[in-house]
């Protein structure tokens, strides 16, 4: 039985009664007003399975605030509906779960002086994470394509995390000024070795073997068996027992493995570049090193916004100390609006990757040895005026 809940979808994001089909004769063209006209979250139950679709494929499901509410909704009305037993999450088309969050909302935001909006947004996305993290029940994500950002967010604190051979995973915040959040601080800083400084600093992809060895999933499952894959967790058995279902459907021996990771291969050298005190100081350590790769990371940090650098790096080395999720994420909303408010990399960073996408940022300070030493305590130490939990720590 499959049962549509129109609980979570506000009179603006229910579906109408409208073809995509174009009437002028553009036979399956589809309209922006047609594509506006879809529910950007889809939810249902199938049997004793709760189903969330992000529906925004034409931009890779990229995360705004309607969804961001309508996937909270769904999961608040589940939390004591006993006919409710597993959530899955998913996204529609085939390029990825999640491309991130809506940064150039973000970018208008800023620059129009509405902080409150800023505020809003974090508040309610960085609520989603720790509620996916603390469910009661299990909640099944397919990282299947690009998961990236606000995707990791979703996906990266789920009870069972699947990615796929086509799967691509990253924090690529420093691109665009900005620093690892929606809980990737506190996913990095428990990553093996140094891989956890080097993935925040770079930005850098990970496949799906990449992100098994760094901790940002759990199994590996063929995309030739997603759709088995869902439609064994509508089922009795699978729907009781989701974690003992997925390890079932994993790749064999043979196929995708862990051991297949480049990010387990580059370890060493990873491990002794990131393991400097500073930015800077990696980079001075990345040019040392005889391997190619290493020079060509090298080559990245210097194209990223310097300040973000150091202030990443604090950030994943402080998460370390941190006692969980929520905590993680309260450092990383601080660090968020300090960037927005105080500095001027994010709002350019956003302009030349997503704007303009001249992907020429021109970032102040230009170079890591202009920025001011202990940036990264600095923007630690600040406190946001509004608070991201309540008092006793909830949303």
């Amino acid at each position: 039985m499959v049962r549509s809940s129109a609980m979570a979808f506000p009179p603006s994001f229910r579906t109408r009664a409208r073809s995509p089909v174009s009437r002028a004769g553009n036979v399956g063209r589809v309209s922006p007003s047609d594509i506006a006209a879809e529910p950007v979250v889809l939810v249902r139950t199938v049997h004793r399975l709760g189903r969330l679709t992000l529906n925004r494929p034409h931009a890779i499901n990229a995360l705004d605030l309607p969804m961001i509410s309508l996937l909270s909704e769904a999961l608040d009305a589940w939390e004591h509906d006993d006919d409710v037993v597993c959530v899955l999450l998913d996204g529609a088309g085939e390029r990825g779960l999640c491309a991130g969050g809506d940064v150039r909302a973000l970018r208008e935001h800023i620059l129009s002086g509405r902080d409150g909006d800023v505020v809003a947004f974090f508040r309610a996305e960085y609520a989603l994470n720790a509620r996916i993290a603390e469910y009661p029940k299990p909640i099944v994500v397919l990282a299947d394509g690009v998961t990236m950002g606000g995707g990791i967010g979703l996906a990266g604190h789920a009870a069972i995390r699947v990615v796929t051979e086509r799967s691509r995973l990253a924090m690529p915040e420093t691109r665009i000024g900005l620093t690892p959040d929606v809980g990737g601080s506190w996913l990095l800083a428990r990553a093996p070795g140094r891989i956890g400084e080097y993935l925040a600093l770079t930005g850098s992809t990970m496949d799906a073997a990449d992100a098994v060895y760094a901790g940002f999933a759990d199994h590996i499952v063929g995309v030739d068996r997603l759709d088995a894959l869902r439609d064994a967790l509508s089922s009795p058995e699978g729907v009781r027992d989701p974690a003992a279902l997925v390890r079932s459907m994993r790749v064999h021996p043979g196929e995708i493995s862990i051991e297949a990771s480049a990010l387990a291969r580059a370890r060493g050298w990873i491990a002794d570049a990131f393991a400097a005190e500073t930015a800077a100081a990696i980079v001075a350590r990345l040019r040392a090193r005889p391997e190619p790769e290493a020079s060509a990371v090298a080559d990245t940090l210097e194209e990223l916004s310097p300040t973000s650098l150091e202030v990443t790096l604090a950030a994943v080395r402080a998460a370390r100390g941190l006692p969980d999720l929520r905590a993680a994420l309260a450092q990383e909303y601080g660090l968020v609006l300090w960037l927005a408010r105080t500095q001027p990399d994010l709002v350019e960073g956003i302009r030349a990757q997503l704007v303009d996408k001249d992907r020429s940022p021109r970032w102040q300070p230009p170079t890591l040895a202009e920025v001011e030493s202990g940036i990264g305590a600095r923007a630690l130490a600040w406190t946001p005026p509004e608070a991201l939990w309540r008092r006793g720590g909830t949303r």
